[in-house]
């Protein structure tokens, strides 16, 4: 089963409780989904994958599963053991706004995977300030939407990874 075999049931999975923003909070996770992004794997490929043990591939895909947000989606037997395939349940994991006082955790894993990029690769990072009302305001989200959704659209599994992580809000008081 490839990624092109394999479409999630649900559109989008709402991150509502408690164990679920556990979950979706911690990068080793985050890494984990990023890999089935590209379709159902094993707890060894995925350890193979993110250079884990798989004692921790393990550990990680549980948690996940608890939280509703991968799900079994094939097995067979290999050498007299059943072999998993995960994958996630929804094509897109919702996250709530964060807590008064609580960084972004979306933010957070960016910045992560982004200081992962290898010397010299393709990058474009940039900061923009504005001033605009709330019409251009939503006009603007909306046009940023369509483009990240163009950007899922235009997957292609044979191709390496790219990721656009974008943040368009208005400052609070003591921002510039």
């Amino acid at each position: 089963m490839t990624g092109d075999d394999y479409t999630p049931p649900d559109e989008t999975v709402h991150v509502r409780t408690t164990e679920q923003l556990r979950a979706v909070s911690n990068l080793v996770r985050h890494r984990v989904l990023a890999v089935l992004r590209d379709g159902p794997a094993t707890i060894t490929q995925i350890a193979e994958r993110l250079e884990l043990a798989k004692g921790s591939s393990s550990y990680h895909v549980r948690v996940l599963e608890r939280a509703g947000l991968i799900h079994v989606v094939r097995t067979r037997k290999v050498r007299g053991v059943v072999e998993r395939y995960y994958a996630h349940v929804a094509r897109r994991i919702e996250l709530p706004e964060p807590a008064p006082g609580q960084g972004d955790v979306l933010m957070r894993h960016a910045l992560a995977d982004l200081e992962t990029a290898p010397e010299g690769s393709p990058r474009w990072v940039r900061m923009q300030h504005s001033r605009i009302g709330e019409a251009q305001f939503a006009e603007f989200e909306r046009r940023l939407g369509e483009l990240l959704d163009e950007l899922r659209d235009a997957r292609d599994p044979d191709e390496p990874a790219a990721t656009a992580a974008i943040a368009f809000f208005r400052p609070g008081p003591g921002a510039a």
